[in-house]
Formats: C-alpha cells, structure tokens, sequence
C-alpha cells in the first residue's frame, strides 16, 4: 500500500523547522483529536497518520533517514508505536503516553506532570492598609504616630520551614512532587490536586509544634512611624517588610499608611500655602494699620493692612507655608481680609456712626463690576 509523503501529510516543505513541524502537527491533532470526532474512522485515521508522520519529522535522526531512504527506511524502526509501520496499527494508548506533552498543553494539562517542586517554595507575604489620622497642624510641623496591629511573623522556632527542628519537608511521594494527579477517562486527560499533600508537592512529616508547619505565626505589633513636614490629605507612607511575613522564608509583605488630614477651623491649605482669614474693622481698613497674626505653629507675624484695604484682600508672607516634601523651598502664609460687623452696637456708637454717615455719605461707587445702590434710609 503506498503511503502519503509526510511532508504532504503534515503540510509543511522539506525545509520546514522542527517548530513548524510541531505547529504543523499540533493544527491537524487538534482538527483530528478523537475527542472531537467521537466515532469518526476517518477522523481517526488522519489523526493517527499525522501522528505517524511527526513521529518521523519530529525527530533528526529519523528524519534524516526519511530524506534519504523515504518510507522504505522507516520499515524497521518501530514505527507506529506498535511498529507496523501503518496508521490503522496504531496505538492510541501509546500516542498519548509518547506525545502527552503536546496533548496536555492542548487540553490544559501542560507539562505541569513533569514538573517536582523541590520542598516548600517561598511565597511573599501580603501587604497590608491602615489609616493614620492626623491634624493640619501635625502635617505642617511634622509628627510622630505610633502603629499598632497584628500581623504575621517568621516563625522563630523553625526559622520559617514549618518543619521541626532537625527535621525537614520531604517530597510527596504520591504525585512525584508535581502536587497534581493526571488521569485518563477514554481519550480525555485531566488532572486534579494531589490528595497526599493537598496539591503542596510536599509533606511535614513532623510539623513544628509553634507554628503547626504554617512557618509563621501571627503576633500583635506596635511601632512608631515618623510623618514627614508637608504631607499631604490621602498620602501613602510605605514601611518596607512591616506587612505579613512571607510563607516558608518569603519576603514579607510592606504597609502602607494612608494619612487622612483633618479640617482645621482656622486654616485651610491649598497646594503648600497655607491660608487664614484675618477679621478687622471698617476703621481698621479704611484707615490702614499694623496688626500681629499667629501661624498655625504658633509664630507671630506682623502684616501692614493698606489704607482703603478692601474685603478679600491677600497678604502674601513668603515661605512661611507648608515646606514642601521633595525640595528645600516651602509656600506660603496668605492672610485674607475680612470686615467685622457687629450685630448690637450702643446707642452712643449708634449716633456716633449714623453722623459718620452724614459726613461721608451713603452713594456707594458703582466701579469694578459692582451695581450702584439708592440709599433710602436706615433701619432701626
């Protein structure tokens, strides 16, 4: 009976890689796959024949031979996993015993069977959150939190092995250290975690007695952190390996402090300034003076209010805002104006100023963007 050129069958040149042979192959084993053809002769057949043709190309040496001697050089090689050198001879049991490697990745198993995991492997520990709530005034001059939680240590007694003392994991001997178990149901191949070591690839034959072979132990820590000058409303610190100790000697995992500002009923901050409101009287504004401010750390301050100083104005003092947290410079203090108006006043103070009122007049200027009001008279 004559036989397909392999080249022909597989769908490549002769000059084709080894790779390309393999794409080649693993296209017509999935088209083919009796898996997919249930009760398909012909399926079969050409899933064998593919099979037969890549055990040949697939590798050098026989394929050299091939080149050379085509099919006739492959009658007394054991072709066909059960070497009669035809497809319908072949054995399925041994093609995916041979070939399991291209079928497992195919169908999910991958070469994970191959693979021994050599004892516990380390795991980096989580890395945890917590919130450190802090004054407007702690974040302008900088402060001191202490920290306080329980998180995952390194067990000291087994320095992280989970193994007591003396003593040390061993490999699962049921599923070769892989901490998978491969079955075949027909022509599927599936795969599911070990039951000897719960999927671990390994056993604690004689599990530290401190940490129950877990490597780690949790404990209740407490420390101090250092809040930089500057920070900000929802800033994150990092502490390096301050988070859960990793599994079996991994790295532990770092925290992070999130820092929530509270509002201060005094000052507001906008980028690094730092902004107050200053209350005056009309005379005060309207005759210019010298008045004293005390910043938020408590220094004092002495600004000039101009003649004629309208409500709203800003005075700007120069570096004396939040120092800001990459550099050497700082923003700074603005002091807005505003005008105090009392509710209650004296009879006197009311004669005293409704004669004010009579020698500067009530038209206000309507200049600036501002409508012009019809004095009409005071009220009570």
């Amino acid at each position: 009976m004559n036989k397909t050129d392999y080249y022909k069958v597989l769908g490549v040149g002769q000059s084709a890689t080894t790779d390309e042979i393999k794409t080649a192959y693993r296209k017509l084993a999935m088209k083919y796959h009796p898996d997919r053809n249930p009760d398909n002769k012909n399926a079969e057949e050409k899933f064998k024949e593919a099979t037969e043709a890549y055990e040949v190309l697939g590798d050098a040496q026989k394929r050299s031979q091939y080149d050379q001697f085509g099919h006739a050089g492959m009658n007394n090689n054991g072709m066909g996993g059960g070497g009669h050198g035809h497809p319908g001879s072949m054995n399925m049991d041994d093609i995916f015993e041979n070939f399991g490697d291209i079928f497992g990745s195919m169908f999910g198993g991958g070469a994970a069977k191959n693979r021994r995991k050599k004892g516990p492997q380390p795991q980096a520990g989580l890395s945890l959150t917590k919130e450190i709530e802090i004054t407007l005034k702690e974040a302008f001059l900088g402060t001191k939190k202490e920290i306080a939680y329980h998180h995952y240590f390194c067990c000291d007694t087994c320095k992280g092995s989970g193994a007591r003392p003396g003593t040390s994991a061993q490999t699962c001997t049921t599923c070769n250290g892989s901490g998978e178990m491969h079955f075949k149901q027909g022509f599927f191949m599936y795969a599911q975690a070990c039951g000897a070591c719960s999927g671990k690839g390994f056993i604690i034959a004689t599990p530290c007695s401190t940490c129950n072979g877990q490597s780690r132990v949790q404990r209740y820590d407490k420390f101090t952190v250092n809040i930089p000058q500057g920070i900000f409303d929802n800033a994150e610190l990092r502490v390096s390996e301050k988070a859960d100790a990793g599994l079996f000697g991994g790295p532990a995992g770092d925290l992070f402090l999130r820092i929530n500002v509270k509002e201060d009923k005094t000052f507001k901050r906008d980028g690094d300034d730092l902004i107050c409101n200053v209350m005056l009287t009309y005379p005060q504004l309207t005759l210019g003076c010298q008045v004293d401010i005390e910043n938020i750390d408590g220094t004092k301050h002495t600004i000039k209010i101009p003649k004629g100083c309208p409500v709203g104005e800003k005075i700007v003092i120069s570096n004396e805002g939040f120092p800001k947290l990459r550099g050497k410079t700082r923003g700074n203090l603005i002091i807005i104006t505003q005008c105090f108006i009392p509710t209650k006043i004296s009879a006197d103070a009311k004669k005293k100023l409704q004669e004010y009122s009579d020698i500067v007049g009530t038209q206000a200027s309507g200049n600036d963007g501002f409508i012009t009001s019809f004095f009409k008279k005071f009220l009570g």
